[in-house]
């Protein structure tokens, strides 16, 4: 199954755009990611591990991450993993990043930087099942010191030359609505994974309306610290879950 067929259903199943971010410090990350997952697997439409936060703890790090994908994969295999890697390099070691990520964690999608180009990343875009999740305009306070320049040339290269297999997605951040609206405009319908609501302040009433596609959807909203950290992980997914459908058609 494509990556987009998978999304699409299980953000109908759930009736849910909101993707929780496992960026787990803990020393047993995967008993903790597992708590998370098993309290909010039906208000969610993925899950997206930070390598970060398991790569620093060397090879443990890496068995938990491990452990993790291959208990999604089990036990809601319906469900979407998004690994949040940022890697883009020469085609070779692209090659590397391909089978760690694709074949050896089996995660579904992964985030890539777009600055070496379409040629660079074609190890990742020629595998049609998987999801190529390229950096638009992020929601990091220093986004604008490239990006401003940057940002619309990116999505108009993503929507019209590099999707070719139909597998291409665009990170663009809560924070700034005016061009995620911009994103919008120019890819269409194409999805968008849009860090940055909760603990980095984006405002999901405009995140929403900014973001939304003809159809209501066309967005993975992700939440991290906000849910993970919280005293009842389920219920503030559920309150974030609810308050994004609030305005996806209004």
């Amino acid at each position: 199954m494509k990556f987009q067929q998978k999304l699409d259903a299980i953000v109908a199943k759930n009736n849910s755009l909101l993707c929780v971010g496992l960026d787990s410090t803990v020393d047993e990350q995967f008993t903790f990611n597992k708590t998370i997952i098993d309290a909010t697997q039906d208000l969610v439409c993925a899950y997206k591990p930070n390598s970060a936060f398991y790569e620093a703890r060397g090879a443990q790090g890496i068995t938990e991450l491990k452990m993790t994908c291959d208990y999604l994969r089990e036990a809601y295999p319906d469900i979407p993993i998004i690994l949040d890697a940022k890697r883009g390099d020469i085609g070779s070691t692209n090659e590397g990043y391909v089978a760690y990520a694709f074949d050896y964690l089996g995660v579904d999608a992964i985030t890539l930087h777009p600055y070496l180009g379409c040629e660079a990343l074609q190890p990742f875009l020629a595998r049609k099942d998987k999801g190529c999740i390229i950096l638009c305009r992020t929601s990091n306070p220093g986004a604008t010191e490239f990006q401003d320049a940057l940002y619309r040339t990116v999505a108009e290269h993503v929507v019209h030359e590099w999707n070719t297999n139909g597998n291409c997605l665009l990170v663009v951040g809560a924070p700034y609505p005016e061009e995620l609206a911009i994103v919008r405009r120019i890819v269409g319908d194409m999805i968008l994974l849009v860090p940055g609501i909760g603990t980095q302040g984006g405002d999901v009433e405009k995140t929403v309306k900014a973001g939304r596609n003809a159809k209501g959807s066309g967005m993975i909203i992700n939440a991290s610290r906000s849910i993970i950290l919280s005293e009842n992980a389920r219920e503030e997914a559920r309150i974030v879950r609810d308050e994004i459908n609030n305005y996806r058609h209004t």
